[in-house]
């Protein structure tokens, strides 16, 4: 297990670091691209886009420039904005984190508890009426683009209904809960409905699935025969290994979501977080923001995805030799 877990890391260095190379490649080497150009605005001249190149660092060889970069970025860690010049790009992130983390927190325990839940029933009751409405419902969550979902709570809760129904419904933006827990929880209710609806019709179908073909082994047909309840077949048996893919599933779509894949979500409800910022760089093309975004995200999918290596590796050790 040890071996495996160190070339597990090893693993997760190096796409790490190619994530870096790549990323930085993309926005600095590709043909056509001067951030230069960018920086200095559309009717600069030949000397001011020179200037630019000698302040900044672009007129240094590519490796050089990526060299500094990633001691700026991960060793000194004063790597600086392009568009607000003397704001750091990893307080920035480091700011941001906590909005980020009450987002994806408080939706993946909805979204876990109501996949799991409407996954049982929908196994539970297969053939029966209730099988088809659970299985629609998770269908519909599916369906519904986070952003799209967003915009509608938007249009009723901000608007429409916001001086008859929803007065309780603060502005858009967030709260941080050492702050005002209350307000905390008010402005993240419905930014954590909209996230976990689509997750948790994913997750709904996905055990679904893997309950039934639970329900058909060799082993429940043997808890059956020595009388077991049905109940506690699915619940103490089929659930239990039924749960390993979801919680697999879960390990990265987590990691991705603190990643800043909750952007969508957090552009729609003001939420300064990770996706937001990124947004925004993205909106400025602040390189270094970008680049530092975007190895923070890569950092924590990729740690998901050893987590779920190891925890695989931990339960099946054919999966060590690999």
């Amino acid at each position: 297990m040890l071996g495996y877990t160190i070339r597990r890391i090893g693993a997760a260095l190096f796409v790490l670091w190619a994530i870096s190379v790549l990323v930085f490649l993309i926005f600095f080497a590709t043909p056509g691209v001067d951030p230069a150009a960018r920086i200095a605005g559309r009717n600069a001249d030949p000397a001011t886009l020179e200037q630019v190149r000698r302040s900044f660092g672009f007129d240094a060889p590519i490796t050089t420039q990526y060299l500094k970069m990633m001691n700026h970025l991960f060793l000194e860690r004063d790597l600086t904005s392009f568009v607000n010049r003397g704001s750091r790009v990893v307080p920035q992130i480091t700011d941001a984190l906590p909005a980020t983390l009450s987002l994806v927190i408080g939706a993946a325990v909805i979204w876990m508890a109501v996949g799991i839940a409407m996954g049982t029933a929908a196994a539970a009751w297969r053939g029966k009426a209730a099988d088809p409405v659970i299985t629609l419902l998770g269908i519909l969550g599916v369906s519904m683009p986070v952003y799209w979902l967003g915009e509608v709570i938007n249009l009723f809760t901000q608007s429409r209904m916001h001086e008859t129904v929803f007065r309780w419904v603060p502005p858009l933006g967030y709260v941080a809960p050492t702050e005002n827990p209350w307000q905390w929880f008010l402005h993240l209710i419905f930014p954590w409905l909209s996230l976990a609806v689509l997750y948790a019709g994913i997750y709904a179908r996905l055990l679904r699935g893997e309950l039934i073909g639970a329900l058909r082994e060799d082993y429940v047909r043997t808890a059956r025969a020595k009388g077991i309840s049905e109940r506690r077949i699915l619940v103490r048996h089929a659930l239990r290994c039924s749960l390993i893919p979801v919680v697999s599933l879960f390990g990265l779509d987590f990691g991705a979501l603190v990643g800043g894949a909750g952007l969508l979500t957090e552009v729609v409800f003001g939420i300064p977080g990770i996706g937001h910022l990124t947004y925004n760089a993205l909106q400025n093309l602040d390189l270094p923001v970008i680049m530092g975004t975007v190895m923070y995200a890569a950092f924590f999918v990729v740690l998901a995805n050893a987590a779920v290596d190891l925890f695989y590796a931990r339960l099946d050790p054919r999966v060590r030799h690999v």
